[in-house]
C-alpha cells in the first residue's frame, strides 16, 4: 500500500473524530460502546458526519451469514474516501478479526489496524503506532489482554443498558464458531458486576441486561452454581433500579433457582429469551445441545406456572445438515407447544471452521427456503394470537429512541412493556414525554410482531433517564475491576466450536 494513504492528519491540532460500525450480537454492540469509550479517553470525538470521520472503526460478527462478503464489501466502499483522506484511518475488530487475522489486510491493504476480542483496549496505541509507523498494525492475542470491565464506556442510551458478567462459551454446538474466537468462559465477581449496575443506576439508567454467551453458566468458575440465580435477587436490592433483564440463558444449565429468582425479585422483568434451535432430538444431538426438546418444554412449563404472564422467545434453525421432514416436524410441533411471543429465525448456513460445516448431507437451498417460509408462517400464527390477548390490558412503557418506524407519521411513540413486547402508543395530546420516561396505556390492537395503545396515556412519569435524555447526556462509566479474574492463556478448545447468543 502506498504511504500516501497513511499519511498524517491534515490538521493535526483539531480533536480527531470516530465513528464505529457495529455488526452482530448484544455483546458486540456492548464492545462497540467499550470502543467509544476508549477513543474518547483517547481524546477522540464523535463524527457528526459519520461518512466524514477521521478514525472508522468496524466491529465485525463471523457468526452472522455472508459476515464476510458484508466487511469487505463496505471496506471497499471506503477505499476512495480514504484515497481523497491521506489522514483516515480504518481498523477492524471483533470476531471476524479474531479469525481471519492478518488475511484482512491481504485483502484490503488500505486497513490500518486490526485487532481481536481479547485486545479491545489496544486500540488507541495501535492506532497510533500505525499513524507513526506509516505501516498497518495487527495485534490478535489468544487470551484476555484486560476484562473488558476494566476499560471505559460510552453507553448508547440515557436509559438502559448492558452490563457483561461473563465473556467466553464452554459449550461445543457444531453450528458456533464463538469460542474459539472469544475464548473460554470467564466470570466477572458478583461485587464487580453489581458495582456496574449502580454506576449505570447513578447516572439514571433504569433498566440493565445482564450479558454472556451463557449466562446460566456463571459461577462456574469460581464454584458457584448458584451464582446467578443469587445476582438476579441482588439487582434486586439496588435502589433505583426498575427493570432487568438477561440474555441469553442455555437450557442445559437452567435451573429452578433461577426461575424463583425472576418470580420474587419484583424489578426482574418477566420476559425469558430461551434458544430451542431445533425441537428434533436427533438434530440437537448433532448439534451437540446437551437438552431435548422434553427438558426444553419442562423448563417453559415450570417459568409459566410461576409467571403466568412471561413472554418467551427463542432463536431456532432451519435446515441443519441432515434435518429430515420429520426432524422439521418435531421443530414445528415444540413451537406450538411452547407459544413464543417471537423468535430470531436462521436459515443454517455452513461457518468456516465450524464440525457442522462439514457434514454429510448439507441440505439443499430450496429445501432450507420451503421449510423456512414455513416455520415462519406458524411463527406468525402463533405470537399474533399471543398478542391478541394482550388487548384490552394495561401496561407499563419504558419509552424508546428508534423502535417506531412510523411513528412520525402516526403520531405515536414507541417503547417496550415490562414483558419486551413491542409497544407503539398514542401520546393523547400530552407534551414532555421523552425516552427513558415510563408511560401507562391500555392495549387496543395487536399485530404478529407489535401492540398498538390508541387511546390516551394513563399514566406518564418523567425519570431521571428522560432528564438525562432531553440534556443529551449519554451515561459514561469507568472500567469497574473489582475482584477481577487471573486472565491467562486458556485451555485448548475442542474441536468443535459452539456457544453464542443463538
Amino acid at each position: 500500500m502506498t504511504t500516501e494513504t497513511r499519511g498524517p492528519a491534515p490538521d493535526a491540532g483539531a480533536a480527531r473524530t470516530y465513528d464505529v460500525r457495529t455488526y452482530g450480537c448484544q455483546m458486540n454492540v456492548h464492545d462497540s460502546e467499550r470502543i467509544s469509550g476508549l477513543m474518547e479517553g483517547a481524546g477522540y470525538v464523535r463524527a457528526a458526519d459519520a461518512d466524514a470521520a477521521d478514525v472508522v472503526v468496524f466491529n465485525t460478527c463471523a457468526v452472522r451469514e455472508n459476515a464476510d462478503n458484508r466487511l469487505y464489501g463496505n471496506l471497499g466502499h471506503l477505499r476512495p474516501t480514504k484515497l481523497r483522506n491521506p489522514g483516515m484511518q480504518i481498523a477492524v475488530g471483533g470476531c471476524l478479526a479474531q479469525k481471519d487475522r492478518g488475511d484482512i489486510v491481504k485483502r484490503a491493504p488500505w486497513v490500518d489496524v486490526v485487532f481481536g476480542t481479547h485486545n479491545i483496549g489496544s486500540l488507541p496505541a495501535l492506532l497510533e503506532r500505525a499513524r507513526h509507523n506509516q505501516e498497518a498494525e495487527v495485534e490478535i492475542l489468544e487470551s484476555l489482554e484486560v476484562f473488558p470491565s476494566t476499560l471505559p464506556t460510552r453507553r448508547e442510551s440515557t436509559y438502559a443498558g448492558w452490563v457483561s458478567i461473563s465473556v467466553g462459551c464452554n459449550n461445543t454446538c457444531t453450528f458456533c464458531i464463538v469460542p474459539s474466537l472469544r475464548g473460554k468462559e470467564k466470570d466477572r465477581r458478583p461485587g464487580d458486576v453489581l458495582a456496574e449496575v449502580e454506576a449505570l443506576v447513578a447516572e439514571g439508567v433504569l433498566e440493565v441486561t445482564l450479558l454472556g454467551q451463557n449466562v446460566n453458566s456463571y459461577g462456574a468458575e469460581f464454584g458457584d452454581r448458584l451464582a446467578f440465580g443469587k445476582l438476579l435477587r441482588a439487582c434486586g436490592d439496588v435502589s433505583g433500579l426498575e427493570r432487568v433483564r438477561f440474555t441469553s440463558p442455555h437450557p442445559k444449565d437452567f435451573t429452578d433457582d433461577v426461575i424463583a429468582a425472576m418470580a420474587e425479585t419484583p424489578n426482574v422483568c418477566h420476559s425469558l429469551h430461551m434458544p430451542l434451535q431445533s425441537g428434533s432430538d436427533r438434530v440437537l444431538r448433532a448439534m451437540r445441545r446437551s437438552y431435548r426438546s422434553e427438558k426444553y418444554l419442562g423448563i417453559i412449563d415450570k417459568v409459566r406456572a410461576a409467571m403466568p404472564d412471561a413472554a418467551i422467545t427463542t432463536d431456532i434453525i432451519v435446515g441443519f445438515p441432515g434435518e429430515t421432514e420429520d426432524d422439521f416436524e418435531c421443530t414445528l410441533d415444540v413451537v406450538r407447544q411452547a407459544r413464543f411471543s417471537s423468535a430470531f429465525t436462521f436459515q443454517y448456513s455452513k461457518r468456516p471452521g465450524t464440525p457442522a460445516a462439514t457434514m454429510d448431507d448439507q441440505l439443499p437451498k430450496q429445501v432450507v427456503q420451503e421449510r423456512y417460509e414455513r416455520l415462519i408462517a406458524t411463527l406468525e400464527d402463533i405470537t399474533w394470537a399471543e398478542n391478541k390477548r394482550q388487548v384490552g390490558r394495561a401496561v407499563e412503557v419504558l419509552v424508546a429512541t428508534g423502535e417506531g418506524r412510523k411513528d412520525e407519521r402516526t403520531g405515536r411513540m414507541s417503547g417496550r412493556a415490562r414483558d419486551g413486547r413491542l409497544v407503539h402508543f398514542a401520546t393523547g395530546g400530552l407534551t414532555g414525554i421523552r425516552p427513558g420516561d415510563i408511560v401507562h396505556t391500555e392495549i387496543t390492537y395487536a399485530a404478529p410482531h407489535h401492540l398498538n395503545a390508541d387511546g390516551a396515556p394513563l399514566g406518564h412519569r418523567r425519570t431521571r433517564a428522560g432528564d438525562a435524555h432531553e440534556a443529551g447526556r449519554a451515561p459514561r462509566t469507568a472500567g469497574v475491576s473489582l475482584g477481577l479474574p487471573s486472565v491467562g492463556v486458556p485451555a485448548p478448545l475442542p474441536a468443535a466450536a459452539g456457544g453464542c447468543a443463538l
